[in-house]
């Protein structure tokens, strides 16, 4: 999201039951997202506090990082704290690594990610 357009999610999400908190793969990308002031950490906060229980996070991008598992677990493991931090229960929380370039995991199973096995709720 663009700083541009926080009051148009604001104004969203505090009708939502459910957000999609999606998160760049690309190295640099995703860790400015999370840091201090980045626009996701933002996102996530301000989705909790507005009431939004229920979050799916998509791991967008996979394409620029090769497609690696491990790159997708070390995103999972770094967002999974910030928002522990935030209020929601990381175990709860469903995280889809994605492709909306090429279009992978996103009506079908992804044939560059076949380690990805879906989700499961843990808590």
């Amino acid at each position: 999201g663009h700083r541009d357009f926080i009051k148009n999610m604001i104004t969203g999400t505090s009708q939502a039951d459910c957000a999609i908190l999606i998160i760049a793969g690309g190295t640099g990308e995703f860790e400015a997202g999370i840091s201090k002031d980045g626009q996701t950490r933002e996102h996530a906060l301000l989705a909790f506090t507005l009431g939004v229980r229920q979050l799916i996070v998509a791991v967008n991008k996979m394409d620029t990082v090769k497609f690696s598992e491990e790159r997708f677990n070390e995103i999972v493991k770094e967002t999974s704290n910030f928002i522990k931090k935030v209020g929601y229960n990381p175990k709860a929380v469903a995280f889809v690594p994605i492709s909306g370039w090429h279009g992978d995991n996103m009506l079908e199973d992804s044939q560059n990610m076949q380690w990805f096995k879906g989700w499961q709720r843990e808590g």
